[in-house]
């Protein structure tokens, strides 16, 4: 059962290393070994939990920690389940000892107090992509919860932000918090999951936050400055470096009728609707394993091909402007019911709507994101970007 785990860890890898001086949380045995050897241990994780080449799991079990528990976020702990799908619970054998895996994606996304049941600590390993609606920082926040509660301890294994260096985007109104934001900070908040961690207990974002017994094991040799690549495919709709750059400014579509290439080999590095006017660049979505019944499927879409282009560090609203304006006459259901969700307040699709300019807009975020910028100095790990 041991291969079976190093096969599906490898099966998802799109970069190697690019930096063989960086060491991520998990690597650091000799800081976190000790600290959960002879303690009951619940893992929540998924496919992206490595030491180096194997799985946390093997790891650990082959230093004889007792991993009781499994707790797995969306896409499940293989990373390969359709967003959105709920996701089942599930059971693990390993040498013969069975571990149950519990699903946060499930009927519910708060695990209850039975599941957690005998559990000393709590050790979270997920890589992370760095936007605010990205939902493994959801589970992060819902498991801290219920660490807070029962009075059991909280580790992160820390990764690093491969969208950090900039800052970016309307921070949350907690008047439409939701699984996709929960956390009053921008659609880009430059943070590590460690340091997320931190400021959710540290601003009190949980209940019994006072209680919660929080460790961060850090990343060595990285910093918000420093580019990072992930060596594996953090879930089934951002197969490689360029989805990720591209993320936090194309989920913006998600809540409108265009298509942003799921149900193709390029998700998040296309844009396009059946009624764009510019012809000159075109993609079909189609049903594909990654994304059953996609947007717009088997319609031939015309847009923009993003494939090649280099992202800057900053969230591009100019795309979702444009697309507006492109197709309102024609689609006055531009935006979804839930697009508030995405962009954390009511303000940017009226704003979009009623032809505000895009300067006008990221100046409506400026006094926010200056209030988060302060409240974010002090959580900081690692040496920042500015």
């Amino acid at each position: 059962m041991k291969k079976l785990f190093i096969l599906l860890f490898t099966s998802h890898f799109v970069f190697s290393y690019q930096n063989s001086e960086l060491k991520v949380g998990s690597e650091k045995m000799n800081e976190y070994l000790n600290k959960i050897s002879n303690k009951s241990v619940g893992l929540l994780v998924n496919h992206s939990s490595s030491v180096s080449s194997t799985h946390l799991i093997d790891t650990l079990i082959s230093k004889n920690i007792n991993i009781k528990k499994i707790f797995s976020p969306e896409h499940g702990f293989t990373g390969n389940i359709e967003r959105g799908k709920k996701v089942n619970g599930d059971t693990l054998i390993i040498d013969n000892k069975i571990i149950p895996i519990i699903s946060m994606y499930g009927k519910s996304r708060i695990p209850t107090k039975e599941s957690m049941y005998g559990l000393d600590i709590v050790i979270f390993d997920i890589q992370d992509v760095g936007t605010r609606f990205y939902t493994y920082i959801s589970a992060m926040h819902n498991m801290m919860n219920i660490c807070a509660e029962l009075g059991i301890s909280f580790m992160v294994l820390d990764r690093p932000n491969p969208n950090s260096g900039y800052i970016d985007g309307p921070v949350l109104d907690m008047e439409y918090q939701s699984y996709i934001g929960m956390h009053e900070i921008p659609i880009v908040h430059a943070l590590t999951v460690g340091e997320l961690a931190m400021m959710i207990k540290g601003e009190k974002w949980i209940r019994n936050s006072e209680k919660l017994k929080l460790s961060v094991i850090k990343i060595d040799n990285w910093d918000h400055k420093k580019e990072y690549k992930l060596p594996i495919r953090p879930s089934p709709n951002l197969p490689n470096q360029q989805s990720i750059l591209l993320y936090p400014s194309l989920c913006l579509f998600e809540q409108t009728i265009v298509s942003i290439g799921r149900g193709t080999p390029y998700p998040f590095q296309v844009i396009g609707h059946p009624n764009y006017d510019n012809k000159s660049f075109s993609f079909t979505p189609k049903s594909v394993t990654e994304e059953s019944k996609p947007k717009l499927e088997n319609e031939k879409c015309f847009g923009i091909d993003l494939k090649k282009i280099k992202v800057k560090k900053e969230l591009n609203i100019k795309y979702l402007i444009d697309f507006y304006n492109r197709l309102k006459s024609t689609n006055s259901d531009f935006f979804g019911k839930y697009f508030y969700r995405i962009a954390g307040n009511k303000i940017l699709e009226n704003q979009i709507k009623d032809g505000i300019s895009e300067r006008e807009i990221r100046l409506s975020w400026k006094a926010d994101i200056d209030k988060y910028k302060k409240i974010r100095k002090k959580y900081l790990l690692y040496k920042d970007f500015e």
